[in-house]
């Protein structure tokens, strides 16, 4: 197929499929007919190809902070990542923050459009969007620590959820945040909205205190969309209130956007300390498990 000829394409060991352009590294997972299967694996890479440089042409203005009025950008993947953050911008937020989940988003809506496909999630370094039809479930690793990347816990997921997307994000993951939280989990309707989310909660986790280092973030990375603001780059050891104080300061956060219906749930953990906000009936959420899960 050409789209395996132009990605980095190939299948793993328990089926699921790995797709790689550039810096976009997929891990795409099918369930259905046979035939189900190869649609949806083959939507998702016809999805993905071209899809990089397509937001190449977008990239200067993805970059910029939500102002007044919603911008209008051409590729869907774009348009959505400025949709997903449109609620937050009054935080100088960019688009860029739900990049990771609109491209998941993206991606598996083409595959769950596929005849005989009946659950399908596509991973993006930890960024999950999910699709689960009829008596389908998908059980989700939590990791409670994005500098260790272990799985400490799961979270199973329903088809009558409605959870769409499920995103970790904290100060040590792959993208600077300017709180301390050690991870933030966010279930959502849709992957880009949680992407957005646990950014936006993630930030808010936060204190001041000698043991959290800081640096500006284009200090760190020249390109950043967050150019000069103060990121975290070290959190040692702080005293229990003050890890207690940040994690509530968070939880008000993810309370707002729950009522507002803007996530499902959340958890919010801060050096073994934790907080849950949401509908803990439907997420289960913490449940420690030796189960096998995605990650």
């Amino acid at each position: 197929m050409a789209w395996r000829r132009a990605l980095n394409a190939h299948s793993l060991p328990d089926g699921r499929l790995s797709l790689q352009d550039g810096p976009i590294h997929l891990v795409v997972g099918v369930e259905g007919t046979p035939a189900g299967v190869r649609a949806g694996q083959a939507a998702a890479g016809q999805r993905l190809l071209g899809l990089l440089p397509a937001l190449g042409e977008e990239w200067a203005m993805l970059r910029q902070p939500l102002r007044e009025s919603m911008p209008s950008f051409r590729h869907p993947v774009a348009q959505r990542m400025a949709e997903a953050c449109w609620p937050h911008r009054l935080e100088q937020l960019t688009p860029m923050t739900a990049l990771a989940g609109a491209v998941a988003e993206y991606v598996l809506e083409g595959v769950s459009m596929q005849p005989g496909v009946q659950a399908a999630h596509v991973n993006h370094g930890g960024d999950i969007a999910i699709h689960l039809a009829g008596r389908a479930s998908l059980r989700v690793g939590l990791c409670g620590d994005l500098a260790s990347g272990r799985p400490d816990g799961l979270v199973l997921l329903r088809a009558g959820d409605g959870v769409g997307g499920v995103v970790t994000s904290g100060w040590a993951g792959g993208r600077h945040s300017r709180g301390i939280a050690d991870a933030v989990t966010v279930l959502a309707a849709r992957a880009a909205d949680a992407d957005a989310a646990a950014m936006m909660i993630a930030n808010a986790v936060d204190a001041e205190h000698p043991a959290i280092i800081r640096r500006p973030a284009n200090s760190l990375d020249p390109d950043s969309d967050l150019a000069a603001l103060p990121v975290t780059v070290e959190v040692r050891a702080l005293p229990k209130m003050l890890v207690l104080l940040a994690l509530e300061r968070g939880a008000r956060v993810a309370e707002r956007l729950a009522g507002r219906g803007l996530i499902r749930a959340a958890l919010l953990r801060l050096q073994g300390e934790s907080i849950t906000v949401g509908d803990v009936n439907v997420t289960g959420l913490p449940l420690a498990s030796n189960e096998p899960a995605l990650q």
